[in-house]
């Protein structure tokens, strides 16, 4: 009951522009670690970001000079409400930026208006975002092909958070597919929850109040997508299965010749041909160490399946470090030292 609480409230926010969803500082800071070195000299662009409120601008604004960072640019959307009887706009978007100056770094007075909404595709956010060389922000999760496609198309770095469903999307995984983008260091539960609107019904164990009273949604279906650079993604996925002896354990595929895996950690050291893999595995994976065929489909162009069944949606991978079976006995693997 307290997972379907979950989803209902992330399809709720899904579909109403004036749902929001704010990030905790305390996932911020945990994944930002991560990154010590990308932003010296940059300028970072939050752009679906309330400076009063939002933790990405605050966790900046207090690591500028740790950072290096040249300048920090926070842009917020309002939904444009015209007055009738003033005939006047009377909430716009706005923008603030911030340099590393000392005193307040958030003052009212320099807030800047924009001519519209403020949202992310207007052509004056756009104008931000060509002065910008990182973006990181949580943007909207019914709006994350289109905000991925927009960093992309203007050669942006980024750090953002997605719905972990977003690794299925057909643009999204091409991307990874052809290293221009890969999974961040925390996924699911490494995310503890998002800080949502007091209005939200509180029920489930999936809700709770935090020590500044603010109302959490905890969710495991989250990830960090990024393009900066990550130690930790050219570090081999540790092998420690075989093929060979155990083919039973390893199904082949109706519709592709490769085998099917259900979980990362029993990928075979010694297999040299397709293998179908878990989403889950790109949060492991080693462009080093695997090639990504392709996503889902099998020779037929239908969805791979095993003894007529389609297993959840899997990956297709090479061991690019095993070209055959030979090969695989050079290994050394005890279970091949009398072969």
């Amino acid at each position: 009951m307290a997972r379907n609480a979950t989803n209902q409230l992330l399809r709720k926010a899904k579909k109403s522009k004036s749902d929001e969803f704010y990030t905790q500082l305390c996932d911020i800071e945990r994944e930002l670690q991560y990154y010590p070195n990308s932003f010296a000299g940059k300028v970072v662009y939050c752009n679906c970001d309330d400076p009063r409120i939002s933790n990405f601008y605050r966790f900046f604004v207090i690591h500028f000079h740790e950072l290096g960072l040249k300048k920090l640019i926070a842009s917020c959307y309002r939904e444009e409400v015209f007055d009738l009887f003033l005939n006047q706009e009377v909430e716009k978007g706005f923008w603030c930026e911030y340099s590393g100056e000392d005193g307040n770094h958030f003052n009212p007075d320099k807030i800047n208006y924009f001519k519209g909404s403020g949202d992310f595709r207007s052509a004056e956010c756009i104008e931000l975002l060509k002065q910008a060389d990182v973006v990181v922000t949580n943007p909207p999760f019914s709006l994350f092909r289109e905000f991925v496609s927009q960093i992309v198309r203007h050669d942006k770095q980024f750090l953002i958070i997605g719905n972990v469903n977003a690794i299925t999307y057909k643009e999204i995984f091409e991307l990874i597919q052809i290293g221009k983008a890969w999974l961040g260091v925390n996924l699911g539960r490494g995310i503890s929850g998002f800080i949502v609107p007091d209005n939200y019904d509180q029920y489930g164990t999936e809700v709770s109040i935090n020590n500044e009273g603010q109302k959490i949604i905890s969710t495991n279906g989250c990830l960090w997508l990024t393009n900066l650079e990550l130690d930790q993604r050219h570090k081999d996925i540790e092998l420690t299965k075989v093929y060979h002896g155990n083919e039973a354990v390893y199904p082949k595929y109706d519709n592709c010749d490769g085998i099917n895996i259900n979980k990362t950690n029993d990928i075979p050291n010694d297999f040299s041909g397709l293998m179908g893999v878990p989403i889950t595995f790109l949060h492991k994976y080693n462009p080093d160490q695997f090639e990504i065929v392709r996503f889902r489909k099998g020779d037929d162009g239908k969805d791979l399946c095993v003894n007529g069944k389609c297993p959840y949606f899997r990956i297709l991978v090479k061991n690019k470090r095993i070209c055959n079976f030979e090969q695989a006995k050079l290994l050394k693997n005890p279970l091949y030292e009398q072969l």
